[in-house]
């Protein structure tokens, strides 16, 4: 009777007696399931009321009551309906200047036992809330792992759109907040100033965050936090090889050159490169105006005012087609009397075409490198013909990698995977020293022995070709020594030596 009686006084909005009434037949039978019920939806009515900041306090206490209450799993409704109050106090909290995290912590340790639905909407609410500040809430990481990201809806991976405008899914925001989260590190000293990152946490996160990627390839920043994430899990002397499997994959992103040049803080120049590497991609203005800044403040170091100036207006033009307000340092710069006196450029493609080599390098750094012997140069169509040893032998394209190769040649190449039909692509090349030691190159000193009337002859089991003879005019039985190089002969179908060059 008590439990029809208390919800008549809440509909007619005398929570007071309503209150007085549920904690009276609570009193007379705590366990009796219908009195908990009434006691329950009173405290609800009173979240309700006081789902405000400046009544925290009041609404933590009924909060509390609830909680106490241990109500069973299946009361999901009521649950979920505090999960909306619980969202809505959260969010105005969040709106305060100098949010109290310490508050923040309570609410979630009160909810950590409640039963919502899940996955529903209301769960998902409650996860925006709380998200709404994790950059500086220390617990965020506790909380997520609680909240669970399997517990995500199919709407929470679909863009969301605010005044107008599309916002990444809570899904991917979710993510990235983990992955922030995680890089950040925990404290170890009183003022946060040093910090050491979990890396068993970051191993167990890794396969879920990849997971997303694959199924959500539209998701613009997972990839690049991954890439964070592996260049966390290793120290300063493997940071980079760690890194360089996943950056080859994605090399035409532009963040994966932000994050190298981050590798090689150190090295100005490498930086410098990485940077117009990255700027060299084809990538939406929208994503790149902070890099385009960072840049245009390494080309003003080194003097080139109209780079400068043609990265500054690239940068204004993208913040003001997107309403952004900019940045007190770009407009210190467009004030100065170097950026009134510049030209603006077209764009600086040329500028970045004439560095994105070096970066482009870096990308082999893991690979070995193979010493090989030039032994045909097409000019024209810049490919030459090489020989490492019997067993690997073909020819790439050298354009723009390699200048004016000849025959002989000693390089140290790295290759692309494995060649097709003879043909190999390159990660890298350039001139070896002559005296650097090859399986394709030997020294040789002896006897010439000629044949007539063809006019070639052998070195012992060096052949020398009829020119060289005619050219060296070489006479039978004279002392000769050279270099000679591994080659292969169709006619025969073996492999043998031939002189290259006489001294």
């Amino acid at each position: 009777m008590s439990f029809k009686k208390i919800k008549e006084l809440r509909q007619a909005g005398k929570l007071d007696e309503a209150l007085q009434m549920a904690n009276q037949a609570l009193k007379e039978a705590p366990d009796n399931i219908w009195n908990k019920r009434a006691a329950a939806w009173v405290y609800y009515d009173y979240l309700r009321k006081y789902a405000k900041p400046e009544t925290f306090e009041t609404f933590r206490e009924y909060l509390i009551n609830i909680r106490n209450l241990k109500m069973p799993e299946d009361e999901k409704m009521l649950f979920d309906k505090c999960a909306w109050q619980i969202g809505k106090l959260v969010f105005g909290m969040q709106k305060q200047e100098n949010l109290d995290y310490g508050k923040i912590n309570e609410l979630f340790e009160i909810i950590r036992d409640f039963h919502f639905t899940k996955p529903s909407e209301a769960y998902s609410f409650i996860y925006k809330a709380f998200h709404k500040g994790y950059q500086n809430w220390s617990n965020y990481l506790t909380f997520a792992d609680w909240w669970n990201f399997e517990n995500l809806r199919s709407e929470d991976y679909l863009k969301e759109v605010f005044n107008g405008k599309k916002m990444m899914s809570i899904a991917e925001q979710a993510y990235i907040a983990y992955s922030k989260k995680l890089i950040e590190g925990e404290p170890i000293d009183p003022f946060g100033h040093q910090r050491v990152v979990d890396k068993e946490k970051i191993q167990a996160f890794l396969p879920k965050l990849e997971a997303i990627i694959e199924k959500h390839p539209e998701y613009q920043y997972p990839s690049y936090f991954k890439a964070k994430l592996l260049l966390a899990l290793g120290n300063d002397d493997n940071a980079l090889s760690t890194f360089l499997p996943f950056a080859r994959q994605k090399r035409n992103d532009f963040w994966v050159w932000q994050l190298m040049a981050e590798i090689f803080s150190e090295d100005k120049d490498i930086q410098f490169s990485c940077y117009c590497k990255a700027l060299s991609l084809t990538t939406p203005e929208d994503y790149l105006v902070k890099l385009r800044q960072t840049f245009a403040g390494m080309l003003i170091e080194r003097s080139m005012y109209d780079e400068a100036k043609t990265e500054i207006q690239k940068i204004i033009s993208t913040r003001e087609e997107n309403n952004w307000s900019l940045p007190a340092q770009l407009v210190q710069w467009t004030e100065q009397q170097w950026f009134k006196s510049a030209k603006t450029k077209k764009d600086n493609q040329d500028l970045y075409s004439n560095h994105i080599m070096q970066a482009e390098e870096i990308l082999s750094q893991d690979i070995p490198e193979e010493i090989i012997v030039v032994e045909f140069v097409n000019e024209n169509k810049s490919i030459l013909s090489f020989v490492k040893d019997e067993r690997k032998h073909g020819f790439f394209n050298y354009a723009g990698r390699l200048k004016n190769p000849r025959i002989g040649d000693l390089l140290k190449v790295r290759f692309n995977g494995e060649g097709r039909d003879g043909f190999y692509k390159i990660l890298s090349v350039k001139k070896a020293d002559a005296n650097t030691s090859s399986d394709a190159m030997k020294d040789f000193e002896g006897k010439l022995r000629l044949i007539a009337p063809q006019n070639f002859g052998f070195i012992e089991d060096i052949f020398v070709e009829p020119k060289i003879i005619e050219e060296k005019k070489l006479t039978e039985g004279q002392v000769v020594k050279g270099r000679a190089i591994l080659s292969f002969n169709k006619k025969k179908n073996e492999w043998g030596w031939k002189a290259l060059a006489l001294q």
